[in-house]
């Protein structure tokens, strides 16, 4: 039996990948490479000595997944696929509502037809919104702020819906923070296109020299600092959580909602200089305008997924700065390299 991973060659799709092969189970990955790279999938077969079927094929076409569950024997799924930029999510907000949410309900649609039942769907925090209180439990109410957050939210709402229609399936939903970091090798990490839009790649691409310096949005948040707070957690952590997840849907759970965090909140301030004591590099930055939507503070209560998945974080911020500065120094430009 196969896991299908959806969007597999991306950042975190890339890393659970790896993780699964290590961890005995046979992988096959649809990506269409809108925003990710097929060298990163290489890697992660020279990394574990390992093969991995890919199809370079999108969701939307429902031909493309069918033929997949017919060539392979799918067992579960694993639903990373989809637009994840929150601020263009603003400017384009259809195109994240037609492939974000339309994607999914082919693939469930797909899925249904094929016997396969098993997901596990990438969420996020940001179903939250501004969260009134911290630490964010997963019974905190909903109030996605933009686009991208709404197609999580109306999409956890499906497969909720999904469930109630048809008691065999088993669904984790995965509520990220802000995953960050690399692979201890170095050899896969964060490769986004154009001008990144998250903190860490930002960080990384000034100290190797190919932006100037790092924009600060706001220092007059009611925080330490006066910089916002948020939860980072290591992508390899991450990735370990959805085999954790995985074994969850042998227990045949119906829909659970896990945050994936480490329970503690960084400011701006605090990552850049544990990233300049972790590469040795200072990083210039300038403060400026805060981002309207933004919130002051925001990480996780992950003791739901220490208690039921038996997960939790093992990597600390250093280790966070550490791998992504040795990513981003061995790769200057990503997979191009």
């Amino acid at each position: 039996m196969s896991i299908l991973v959806t969007g597999g060659a991306g950042y975190i799709g890339s890393h659970t990948c790896l993780e699964l092969l290590n961890a005995g189970h046979d992988v096959v990955v649809i990506d269409n490479l809108d925003n990710s790279k097929e060298e990163s999938l290489n890697r992660v077969q020279q990394l574990t000595h390992k093969k991995l079927k890919f199809y370079h094929n999108d969701l939307l076409d429902v031909t493309a997944v069918r033929r997949i569950f017919k060539e392979n024997r799918i067992n579960s799924v694993i639903h990373f696929a989809g637009l994840k930029a929150v601020g263009e999510s603003n400017q384009i907000p259809l195109r994240y509502y037609h492939n974000n949410i339309t994607a999914t309900l082919i693939l469930c649609a797909v899925m249904s037809e094929f016997n396969v039942f098993n997901l596990v769907f990438s969420s996020s925090a940001t179903v939250y919104g501004d969260p009134a209180r911290v630490p964010v439990t997963e019974d905190f109410p909903f109030g996605p702020t933009n686009p991208y957050g709404r197609t999580k939210y109306m999409i956890e709402l499906i497969l909720r819906d999904l469930y109630a229609s048809n008691p065999l399936w088993n669904i984790v939903l995965l509520r990220y923070f802000n995953p960050v970091g690399a692979h201890t090798s170095g050899r896969i990490g964060e490769d986004p296109n154009g001008i990144p839009n998250n903190l860490f790649p930002y960080i990384t691409q000034v100290a190797v020299g190919k932006l100037e310096s790092l924009s600060v949005f706001g220092n007059n948040y009611p925080t330490h600092d006066g910089t916002g707070v948020r939860d980072y957690i290591h992508v390899v952590d991450l990735a370990i959580g959805h085999l954790k997840a995985l074994q969850k849907l042998k227990e045949n759970p119906g829909v659970v909602a896990y945050n994936l965090g480490t329970g503690r909140g960084y400011s701006v301030l605090d990552v850049i200089h544990t990233f300049e004591k972790a590469s040795g590099i200072q990083i210039p930055y300038k403060i400026v305008d805060r981002r309207p939507g933004d919130a002051a503070s925001c990480y996780a209560d992950p003791g739901k997924a220490k208690q039921e998945l038996g997960w939790s974080a093992a990597k600390g911020l250093h280790d966070m700065c550490a791998d992504s500065w040795r990513w981003q120094s061995d790769n200057p430009d990503g997979y191009e390299d």
